[in-house]
């Protein structure tokens, strides 16, 4: 028969709560993640969202409420204001500046050769995997998200940035909800709730 990613999964996590989910390597957590934006609905069982079950509600309006940090970033060959404010495309500069200074990018941009306006990629400068990662966490903040999820999503950065870029997000994800993976002890020990 089938293979089975997910079975015997129960779990509440209340609003405004940070849960961690840990486990090793392919025991699914990503899978699980990913039902939250609808990647994936499941094929028994239900996702609920405010008691809404999930496979009711329209996958684009459900994503604009999710900011989503997936360990691989995908940046576009375009400026790094537009990168960041991807999704949101009537973000201010103050919005998008804000999210930077919140996801620990902003140091680094100073050092670019044209700020906010500087471009990445083929035709302009190549981010490293911290700074990468820092401008996908920028790009889910500046959302303003209810749910945020990040997906092992600091695992390319040491830990002292990991730290700061944590301390950040306490304060952005005050009243929202979090999820995420880690493989770091460190990652996950301030959450509420560890599954």
């Amino acid at each position: 028969g089938d293979v089975v990613a997910l079975d015997g999964i129960h779990l509440k996590i209340e609003a405004g709560q940070t849960a961690a989910i840990v486990g090793k390597t392919g025991s699914g957590k990503s899978t699980l993640l990913n039902l939250v934006p609808r990647m994936l609905d499941p094929t028994s069982g239900r996702v609920l969202l405010d008691g809404v079950d999930l496979r009711s509600l329209d996958p684009l309006e459900l994503r604009k409420c999710i900011g989503f940090v997936p360990q691989e970033t995908f940046l576009f060959s375009t400026t790094l204001e537009q990168n960041i404010a991807l999704g949101v495309p009537d973000a201010s500069r103050a919005r998008v500046e804000a999210a930077a200074q919140k996801s620990g990018l902003s140091e680094d941009i100073s050092n670019f050769p044209d700020g906010y306006g500087t471009m990445i990629g083929e035709r302009g400068i190549t981010l490293s995997g911290g700074q990468k990662q820092r401008t996908a966490i920028a790009r889910a903040i500046v959302r303003e998200p209810a749910v945020l999820i990040l997906d092992d999503a600091l695992s390319s950065v040491d830990t002292v940035t990991e730290e700061k870029i944590l301390q950040h997000l306490r304060e952005v994800m005050v009243g929202r909800t979090a999820l995420f993976i880690s493989h770091r002890v460190s990652t996950v020990k301030d959450a509420d709730v560890i599954f």
